[in-house]
């Protein structure tokens, strides 16, 4: 960097450039030092407990370089840049510009040294370095160099004094010291008094630093001569070009006066409280004169007191008692050195010394600073730095001690640093489930009495992190669906919750594929993406799809996303859609069965048994039966639970012997449906009585039966039986060998044993068709008592009772001719 250069290169060239315009003019060397650059000086310490240190003149442009902290600090550019530093000090004015980009560090504006430490030597400016990732801290100063922009200034534009016409030579009179804002060699360094005859100026040292005029008498005065002298007080401070200030000294020649003030002890010293109210007695000085009259008067006076001291205390010009005239201020300053002036009437006088020594009390409470805050923070993140955050108390001693703390009950803990800094870091994983936002009370209480603290509040919020899948408010669903249903019906609704948040709450719903890929879920039911309804496709049919079960999932729009599944049952409410089916006698039939029934049949005698079905299930399913219409409507009765067909009375020969019976069978649905059947019923004469007695009448129509006739029925039935047995052996071997076997029934050869007793009847006389019937006579009764009686359908009617039971298997066992 060019304009850079050490401080005593830069004084050693001004030393040249002043002695060698000197001579030509003042003015024009000042012009010169103005258009200088202004230097800056870098003073750095590189050790880890060292702060870095950067010199500037003050009054330097906004915008000055200061220095490089890449170089500095040993980094890359990128490096630094990826560090985030800021510049962070106490100032109330941020006087430093940093540019992350480059490093350099520049001035933000002007810097009035004065204005900034006063009269204090040196004028250091304490800042620290912030980097943020990984968090760091580097400590720094810079030190402002005075520059004489300030010229000495005397309080009062004349100064009087008041000399005795007998003084001697070599008496020494203390004069008003000039007041410079600079510092160092640039404060006032130098006074002269105008040429003449009288006086000269004597220069001597305070105790505290200041250069105090005193002016020397040199010959004795002649009051009738010269009763007054007026001279010019020059203060000439050590700046290059050096800087002065100028005041008018009137000196009255008095008459003797041979007494002076003398103030009982030269120093006094006075410790005051900072709190101390406004109008408290701080001290009281004394003096004494041993003259008399006017010449022993004395008036207390502060002697020549900074405009500082002149607001903050009042003197008793009568009584020498120092009150305290505005509020004291420890953090502002801590030392006040008055100068008491005791004079007579005659115009002597006598000095003394005050030191207020201003003591701390604990009045201001901790501050904190806060330099960086991160929120929200990402759940579930360990060790998180959410602020960096300073402490300070004005304060000095215990009172300046502090300590930092938080709430117990967080998840959150303080870690101090270097310069009083703290960082607030996440203890443990945290949980936006379980809380969103924490407000965090930073609290700071100082060691003074009393104790003071500062609480400072932070909000710190939790962001969201996919970390719960959705969950379903059930595990599994059981949806009931009625039959013949209309497509795209509502059937129900599935729901999930997601506790996260924002588009990781978002669930999305779909169709898991079946574990069975033969379930046309696809067309079966749709749901809904957005809001889970689920929604029947087509129409549901209960007795081809009782019920069927599928999976759903809810899935979230995290990244990645969380999924989970549910199952899904589907029950199908049967609906009465199916009317009942007749599965026995069929009605369908080339030729209708004709049952047979003698007429020797006792009351209760059961003729036949309607047998049907119905596809539906529950109470649609439960069957009645009943007798809608009858030839001779007492004469047979129908079982209303099981179809059954029995005789109601005897019968007689008035009886038709062809009866015509329709049968209802209605189910239990809502609607009710029904069927119809219609049966014929023979009664038969000489069939009948030999060998269908009724059981009570059994022994005595076998007792009472012709030989001849019970040969004559055995000699048919054989016939009969020989017949039907050929015919059944050839439908048998047809059926078998079309494969039709299993859908058709069992093959009636397999049925089991034939009866013993065959009996063929051909229609004769009143019977309008030919019938095939087998008579059963039980084995082993030697009554031979009727068992059973069935027509023997054709091959196509048998086909079609098998299809019919095959299809309604739960009935087979109702159907006990089968």
């Amino acid at each position: 960097m060019p304009f850079l250069s050490c401080l005593r290169t830069r004084e050693s060239v001004f030393e040249r450039l002043v002695k060698r315009r000197m001579d030509a003019r003042v003015e024009c060397a000042v012009q010169q030092r103005q258009v200088l650059f202004l230097c800056v000086f870098l003073g750095m310490s590189w050790a880890a407990e060292e702060p870095l240190v950067y010199f500037v003149e003050e009054e330097a442009e906004r915008g000055t370089l200061l220095a490089n902290l890449a170089h500095d600090l040993g980094l890359g550019m990128e490096e630094l840049s990826a560090r985030e530093p800021r510049v962070i000090s106490d100032q109330k004015i941020g006087f430093l510009l940093l540019d992350p980009l480059t490093g350099d560090v520049s001035l933000n504006e002007k810097l009035d040294r004065e204005e900034l430490c006063g009269p204090k030597e040196p004028c250091v400016l304490p800042f620290q370095l912030l980097m943020e990732k990984p968090f760091e801290i580097f400590r720094a100063k810079l030190w402002v160099r005075d520059i004489n922009d300030h010229s000495p200034v005397f309080l009062d534009r004349e100064i009087l004094l008041k000399i005795l016409e007998s003084t001697t030579p070599g008496a020494a009179f203390l004069l008003q010291s000039a007041q410079d804002s600079d510092i160092g060699t640039n404060n006032v360094r130098n006074y002269t008094i105008s040429p003449n005859a009288y006086f000269h100026i004597s220069v001597h040292n305070g105790a505290d630093g200041i250069i105090y005029p005193e002016l020397v008498l040199d010959r004795p005065l002649d009051r009738e001569e010269v009763p007054e002298l007026s001279l010019i007080l020059t203060a000439l401070d050590g700046g290059s070009p050096p800087r002065s200030g100028t005041t008018l000294v009137r000196i009255l020649v008095l008459d003797i006066n041979d007494n002076a003030p003398e103030f009982v002890q030269p120093l006094y010293k006075v410790q005051l409280c900072e709190d101390s109210p406004v109008g408290s007695l701080v001290v009281t000085v004394s003096a004494r004169d041993l003259d008399t009259g006017s010449n022993g008067e004395i008036v207390y006076a502060f002697f020549y007191a900074t405009e500082r001291i002149l607001n903050t205390f009042q003197i008793n010009p009568t009584s020498g008692s120092v009150y305290l005239k505005a509020e004291l201020n420890y953090e502002v300053i801590q030392t006040y050195t008055l100068t008491i002036q005791a004079k007579d009437g005659g115009g002597l006088s006598g000095k003394c010394t005050v030191v207020i020594q201003v003591t701390d009390i604990n009045d201001n409470p901790p501050e904190l600073l806060m330099s960086s805050l991160t929120s929200p923070i990402q759940e579930n993140s360990l060790e998180t730095v959410v602020a960096v955050f300073r402490i300070r108390d004005r304060d000095s001693g215990n009172n300046a001690k502090m300590v930092c703390s938080i709430q117990d009950d967080l998840p959150f803990v303080l870690k101090p640093s270097v310069e009083n800094y703290y960082t607030l870091v996440t203890d443990s994983p945290l949980d936006r489930e379980e809380r969103a936002e924490y407000n965090i009370t930073i609290t700071v209480i100082d060691m003074g009495t009393p104790r003071l603290k500062t609480e400072h509040s932070v909000t710190v919020l939790v962001s969201d992190v996919n970390d719960n899948a959705p969950t379903f408010t059930q595990t599994s669903y059981t949806l009931w669906v009625r039959e013949n249903n209309s497509p795209a019906l509502h059937i129900g609704s599935v729901s999930a919750t997601d506790t996260d948040a924002g588009a990781n709450a978002q669930v999305t719903y779909s169709l898991l594929p079946p574990p069975d890929p033969l379930v046309p879920l696809a067309s079966l039911v749709s749901i809904n993406p957005d809001n889970g309804h689920l929604f029947a496709l087509t129409s549901l049919d209960y007795e081809a799809l009782r019920a069927f079960e599928f999976r759903v999932g809810a899935t979230d729009r995290g990244s990645p996303a969380l999924s989970s599944q549910a199952l899904v049952r589907v029950l199908v409410a049967d609906a009465n859609d199916n009317a009942p089916f007749v599965l026995y006698p069929l009605q369908n039939a080339s030729a209708p069965c004709t049952e047979l029934v003698p007429r020797a049949a006792e009351p209760g005698y059961l003729v036949t048994k309607v047998v049907a079905v119905d596809g539906d299930a529950g109470q649609n399913a439960w069957l009645s039966y009943q007798l809608l219409k009858a030839t001779e409507p007492g004469l047979f009765g129908v079982w209303a639970h099981n179809g059954e067909v029995r005789t109601a009375r005897l019968l007689s020969e008035r009886d038709a012997p062809k009866q015509r019976l329709v049968v209802l069978v209605k189910d239990n649905g809502e609607p009710p449906l029904s069927a119809s059947v219609t049966l014929h019923v023979l009664l038969v004469d000489g069939f009948s009585q030999p060998y269908l007695p009724a059981p009570e009448a059994e022994a005595a129509a076998a007792a009472l039966a012709d030989p001849l006739t019970v040969y004559l029925v055995v000699a048919l039935a054989s016939v009969s039986s020989l017949f039907l047995f050929s015919v059944l052996v050839f439908v048998a071997v047809r059926l078998c060998r079309r494969g039709g076997a299993a859908s058709a029934g069992r093959c009636p050869v397999a049925e089991g044993h034939f009866p013993g007793h065959l009996v063929d009847v051909s229609g004769t006389g009143t019977l309008s068709q030919s019938y095939q019937c087998e008579v059963g006579l039980m084995g082993g009764s030697g009554t031979g008592e009727f068992k059973f009686l069935k027509p023997i359908l054709p091959n196509l009617a048998f086909q079609s009772i098998g299809r019919e039971v095959e299809e309604y298997p739960s009935y087979r066992n109702d159907l006990g001719l089968w």
